[in-house]
């Protein structure tokens, strides 16, 4: 771990006031919320422009192959690079540069695919187009999370790195319920045949238009990068080169989180339909209901955090998920309550890794390389496990073997629960910046 130095007192805006806490937790916030919008727009929506965009008998081999190839270039690559990249753009250039850059990328990739041609009107065009926008909003996301978690935490008052962390799910948690009023809205007042014209395109369009909103915000947010920082220049590789111990640590930290996370609020709904016979509809319901739950969660256990040190939470949600996710997932029954119950369930014990897995994080790195070196790795088994956890589990119950992937899930958990045992408790110790 590197050491921590006393931190600097706050840097003041150019009018000689001090920065506003809220502007800056609005800021680091905004470009999440956006995020993740655009991520489950995209997957609410598929449905009603998939066939115009990748036709099922188009004729053209090069259709499915493009489709193929943007789910595993989006969801599998753009996103460690955009770590890396973003990144160290964010530790070269400063935290607001960073930030700026990631949400123009994330306009323009959720305007590109509010624009994006038919098949019929543009023939293979058209997925290139599609393809390209997710590429793009890839390389936001990745470096969204590694931009945004540093100027997070550095914008924290003393004692308040938790809570400020807390925000980077709550966040998430908005755009993601977001997302979905505006998908159940568009599928409400419009029919089948205009949802599959032009209505999906207005969802992208909202996507860019938060984007402005969220770049307004960001304008008025301070840097959070000290002045002595400002003419170092660190290289792309950097951190992993120097750090390579600290790289490996952000993995074991997030392994166990991200493919907890993934499980409970993605795959979670499909895990109950396609083992437990669940009700489609009802599914969606107990996701919203569920995720609104978790986002009121995550500031109390950030909070929590900042009195108790994050080890506590850290090593409850590991075990706790090492030895009742088994169960918990068993328990998922084709009643309506019972995934209710064991989704709740998943989200409290979940939120001692969520709540302050930004202040975590931040407080492995020196400040020199503190995004790129948070980015990369993150990204990276984020992509690794998180991200193929469906897929894990669809494929378990496709070989008959479904009642293996809770054990895939307690085992990464309890490799998690090894690595939180060794680290020090960071929780009151200064933050460098």
């Amino acid at each position: 771990m590197p050491s921590a130095q006393e931190t600097a007192p706050d840097r003041t805006a150019e009018d000689g006031r001090p920065p506003s806490r809220l502007r800056q937790l609005a800021a680091a916030s905004v470009g999440n919320a956006v995020e993740w919008y655009d991520w489950y727009a995209y997957s609410f929506l598929a449905a009603y422009f998939a066939e115009q965009i990748f036709p099922k008998s188009s004729g053209n081999s090069l259709v499915p192959l493009l489709s193929s190839f943007a789910v595993f270039a989006v969801g599998f690559f753009m996103r460690p690079v955009g770590g890396l990249v973003m990144g160290a753009v964010a530790d070269r250039r400063g935290r607001r540069s960073a930030l700026t850059l990631t949400i123009l990328l994330m306009g323009g990739g959720s305007l590109l695919v509010a624009l994006t041609p038919t098949y019929a009107s543009a023939g293979v065009l058209a997925p290139v187009v599609l393809v390209i926008a997710r590429l793009v909003q890839g390389l936001s996301v990745g470096g969204e999370f590694a931009a945004s978690t540093t100027f997070l935490v550095e914008s924290a008052g003393p004692g308040r790195r938790g809570l400020f962390s807390s925000f980077q799910y709550v966040s998430t948690s908005i755009g993601q319920l977001l997302a979905s009023g505006v998908a159940a809205l568009l599928a409400g007042q419009l029919t089948d045949r205009q949802m599959g014209q032009w209505g999906w395109r207005v969802a992208f369009l909202v996507g860019a238009v938060l984007s402005l909103l969220g770049l307004w915000i960001r304008r008025g947010a301070q840097e959070t990068r000290s002045a002595e920082r400002q003419a170092e220049r660190p290289g792309l590789f950097e951190a992993l080169r120097r750090y390579p111990r600290q790289s490996l640590l952000i993995c074991g930290i997030t392994v166990g989180g991200t493919i907890a996370y993934y499980t409970w609020t993605t795959y979670l709904p499909t895990y109950a339909q396609v083992n437990a016979g669940f009700d489609k509809g009802d599914s969606l319901t107990v996701g919203t209901l569920s995720l609104a739950f978790f986002a009121v969660l995550q500031p109390l256990g950030g909070l929590l955090s900042d009195r108790i040190g994050r080890k506590p939470l850290l090593l409850g949600f590991s075990l706790g998920f090492a030895v009742l996710a088994v169960p918990l997932l068993h328990l998922v029954s084709d009643a309506w309550i019972s995934l209710l119950l064991v989704q709740c369930a998943g989200m409290v014990l979940l939120t001692g890794y969520t709540a302050i897995a930004a202040a975590v994080n931040a407080e492995v790195f020196p400040a020199r390389v503190r995004a790129a070196g948070i980015g990369f790795p993150y990204s990276l088994t984020v992509a690794v496990f998180g991200g193929t956890a469906p897929y894990v589990g669809t494929w378990f119950q496709q070989a008959g073997n479904a009642g293996l992937f809770p054990w895939y899930v307690a085992v990464l958990c309890l490799v998690s629960f090894a690595v939180y045992l060794a680290l020090p408790e960071t929780a009151r110790q200064p933050l460098e910046k």
